[in-house]
C-alpha cells in the first residue's frame, strides 16, 4: 500500500462513518415525526413527496456508509489501496479523491463500458 498519507484516509473515513450514521439516525427521527396525510390533496402529495426524498436520502446515505464501512475493513486486512479485480495499486491520487474507491481507475473505466 503506498497510499501518501494513510493515516488522514483512514481518520476521514472514520469521520465519515459517524456523520453518515448521525445522518440516517436523522432521516428516521424526521420521517418518525412526519406520519400521516392531511386534509387536503396538495398536503397529501407534499407529504410523499417527503417521504419519498426521505428514502431516497436514506439509501444513499446507507449506500455510502457501507462503502466507507468496507474501505475501513480493508484498512483492517491490510488491503486497502489494492484494486479487487486485478489487484494492483490503486493511484493514491484516486485514493484521496475517493477514499473508499475498490477499483483502479482502468478497472473502474472497464466496468462503465
Amino acid at each position: 500500500m503506498a497510499v501518501r498519507r494513510p493515516e488522514v484516509l483512514r481518520s476521514f473515513l472514520e469521520s465519515e462513518r459517524a456523520r453518515l450514521q448521525v445522518e440516517i439516525a436523522q432521516i428516521d427521527a424526521d420521517g418518525a415525526t412526519n406520519l400521516g396525510y392531511g386534509n387536503h390533496m396538495a398536503d397529501d402529495a407534499t407529504e410523499a413527496f417527503e417521504q419519498a426524498k426521505d428514502l431516497a436520502l436514506r439509501q444513499n446515505a446507507e449506500r455510502l456508509l457501507l462503502q466507507v464501512e468496507g474501505a475501513l475493513d480493508r484498512f483492517e486486512h491490510g488491503s486497502y489501496g489494492t484494486c479487487e479485480r486485478c489487484e494492483t495499486e490503486i493511484d493514491p491520487a484516486r485514493l484521496e479523491a475517493l477514499p473508499y474507491a475498490t477499483l483502479c481507475l482502468r478497472c473502474q473505466q472497464r466496468l462503465n463500458t
